[in-house]
């Protein structure tokens, strides 16, 4: 798999193409497969990758050399996927992180055996204490329609074995 830069040359927008090769891209290019996911235009090509690239990708157009611009077209403004997220709304997932992990503290992993432990705890096989670990919906439900709790985390987690 190879993943190419790409830019479209009618609007300027950069967007990643995946390929089983570049013989791969040459055909899908040469058949007028590939178009522009933002204007949908047919006039693609290879966007200079990082390591051709003199100036750094967070800077405006206006702040490009000429020279780094050697493909023709029109320069790209520089895009961020996050979003500002408030202070309080930091806060306040720092506390339920705070909680889970205080809760879980006191929790055995069990894994993806978590549905037959549940079980067993609930009709007596074990010893009662808090478990966590993996179940899928369908076990949830199973165990829901058995009338015994289970709820997902509010905050996603590594199992340990896949922590450093």
């Amino acid at each position: 798999m190879i993943i190419f830069d790409l830019i479209c040359a009618d609007g300027a927008h950069r967007f990643e193409g995946w390929f089983g090769s570049s013989q791969d891209y040459a055909e899908q290019q040469e058949r007028g497969l590939l178009d522009c996911p933002v204007c949908g235009s047919k006039n693609i090509a290879k966007a200079a990758m990082a390591p051709n690239v003199g100036r750094k990708g967070n800077q405006e157009p206006s702040a490009a050399k000429p020279e780094d611009n050697r493909s023709g077209t029109q320069a790209s403004k520089p895009v961020a996927n996050t979003v500002a997220v408030p202070a309080e709304y930091k806060e306040m997932i720092g506390k339920l992180v705070k909680a889970q992990e205080k809760l879980l503290a006191n929790s055995e992993w069990v894994g993806d055996k978590f549905a037959a432990r549940a079980r067993d705890i609930h009709y007596g096989d074990a010893e009662e204490k808090p478990i966590h670990g993996t179940a899928s919906k369908e076990d949830v439900a199973d165990l829901a329609e058995e009338g015994i709790a289970a709820l997902p985390l509010p905050i996603p987690m590594l199992p340990p074995e896949s922590k450093n």
